[in-house]
Order: C-alpha cells, then sequence, then structure tokens
C-alpha cells in the first residue's frame, strides 16, 4: 500500500490531482468513442484527453510536447473507463522522459501492453456485469409502471463507471511514478509486458473468432458423406478460418498495407465471394 509520504512525492512535478480528475472527464476521456475510427481507434480522443497535462509537463519544451502530442496519436483502443487509468501511467512516464530518464518508446510500448489485458478485464465488467445488471434493475422497474427505472438504469451504470475514471486516473499517475520505477530497475517491467502480451493475444485470438463470421460452402463430396469445406476445416481446428484472415491482415500490416485498402479490400471479397458462391 502507498503511504501518503509517497503520494505527496507523486506529485511533486507540475500535475496535480486536480488535473487528473479533471482529465478523467474532460471532453477526450468522456468522447472515446466520438472520434472513433478503424485506422488507429481511440488515438484523437487519447491525445485530447492527456493534452492539457502534456502542456504542462512540457511547457518549456514546444518540440518534446509535439513529440509527446504525435506519439499519442498512434493507435489506441481500450474500454473508456479504463482510459483515464492508463492515461496516469502515461502522464507519469511523460514526466521521466521530459527530464531524460526514460526513453520515449517505453510510454508506447506500455500503452500497448496494458491496452488487451484491461480491455478485456473492462468489457466483462463493466459491458457484461454492470450494463446488464442496470438494464435488468430498470426494466423491472418500468414493467411495473415505475418511471424511476431509468434513473436507475442511470445511477447503477454510471456510479462505478464513474468512480473508475476518477480513482483510476489519480491511482494511474501514482503507480506508475513509484511502481514503474522500481519496475525497470529490477527487470520486472519486462515481466510485465511479457505476460500482458500473452493476455493481449490471447484476449486477440478470441476477437478473432468472435467476429468474424464468413464460411466456405463449396460442397466436397456426393450424398450424405458430402461436407461442405468449413466442416472440414471445423473438424481439424475450429476457427482456422478466422485463424487464417488473422494471419493475412497481420502479414498486410507488416507490409505497410493501408488500413483502409484491407477494408475495402475486405468488402469487394465479400461481395464477390457471395455472388460466385465460394464465400457465405
Amino acid at each position: 500500500m502507498t503511504s501518503k509520504t509517497e503520494n505527496s512525492a507523486a506529485y511533486s512535478g507540475p500535475i496535480t490531482k486536480q488535473d487528473l480528475l479533471q482529465s478523467a472527464c474532460n471532453i477526450g476521456a468522456l468522447g472515446m468513442e466520438y472520434s472513433w475510427n478503424y485506422p488507429r481507434q481511440m488515438h484523437i480522443a487519447f491525445a485530447l484527453m492527456i493534452n492539457k497535462m502534456l502542456k504542462k509537463v512540457y511547457k518549456d519544451d514546444p518540440e518534446g510536447y509535439a513529440a509527446a502530442l504525435a506519439r499519442h496519436l498512434e493507435f489506441f483502443n481500450i474500454t473508456p473507463c479504463l482510459a483515464p487509468f492508463v492515461g496516469g501511467i502515461v502522464i507519469s512516464m511523460e514526466e521521466r522522459v521530459a527530464a531524460g530518464e526514460l526513453d520515449p518508446s517505453s510510454v508506447s510500448s506500455i500503452k500497448a501492453a496494458l491496452m488487451g489485458p484491461l480491455s478485456g478485464i473492462g468489457d466483462s465488467v463493466t459491458l457484461s456485469c454492470i450494463r446488464v445488471l442496470a438494464v435488468s434493475v430498470a426494466v423491472a422497474l418500468m414493467s411495473a409502471g415505475n418511471p424511476l427505472g431509468v434513473l436507475a438504469y442511470i445511477l447503477i451504470y454510471n456510479i462505478p463507471v464513474f468512480a473508475c475514471r476518477f480513482f483510476g486516473a489519480v491511482k494511474g499517475y501514482e503507480l506508475g511514478f513509484d511502481f514503474l520505477a522500481k519496475a525497470e530497475e529490477t527487470g520486472l517491467m519486462q515481466k510485465v509486458l511479457f505476460a500482458s502480451g500473452i493476455i493481449g493475444v490471447m484476449v486477440i485470438g478470441a476477437m478473432a473468432t468472435d467476429m468474424f463470421s464468413a464460411s466456405i460452402p463449396i460442397q466436397i463430396g456426393a450424398g450424405e458423406s458430402a461436407q461442405t469445406v468449413q466442416e472440414i476445416l471445423d473438424g481439424i481446428l475450429p476457427g482456422t478460418l478466422s485463424l487464417a484472415a488473422l494471419g493475412i491482415y497481420y502479414w498486410l500490416l507488416s507490409k505497410k498495407v493501408s488500413p483502409m485498402v484491407m477494408i475495402f479490400g475486405t468488402m469487394l471479397l465479400g461481395i464477390a465471394g457471395v455472388y460466385f458462391g465460394f464465400l457465405a
């Protein structure tokens, strides 16, 4: 548990607790989905969320501020209420980058390592648990003719979500200031990144299967023994087609193919596949 002295030390720089609390509910933090796009997803909103704090950290270094802002316009995607937690960690690291104590690339590495695991936890808790509970209570009240069902939904869902925002922003900053420095010295940082990478790969694998809906309906054989190519693939390894698609997209990204080209290419392939009968 972090002591009061350690907490005070964490705020010895230009960033205050008020800055963090404001960042947890500013237009960037609350608008994570509003500027969402396929190539970089929540990058604009994240940069907007921490922009004022970056200006304070790099007050006397315009070039450093520009580099930091560009750094945080990289790909970013996470459960929205957990974005302030990552923002707090990032700002604590940016203070060290500004002081010349940390390599800027480590900031991007931490963001990338945290996205997958935190999204897996956040989506499960907020969307699959808290939201379902809130809807259940609201529907029950409204079905009984009680108009307070709407208010019940708003309160049950938003109170824990906003508590997560405010608590996460503050604790993320304090955690980043204290924990990350020690982790880097002891080598624990590499272990955290490695473990986070494994969890991230698991989340990506699950998402690839759940979000991929194409199949190959071409039949092989005749009569009762006839099977579609999709059935054969599922018999060998369920999700083979989605895994292959993920591999192809990953390879194309490694070749610097534009995400927009991939999106339109996928659309054309889907239309052609259904028209000619080799995809369904």
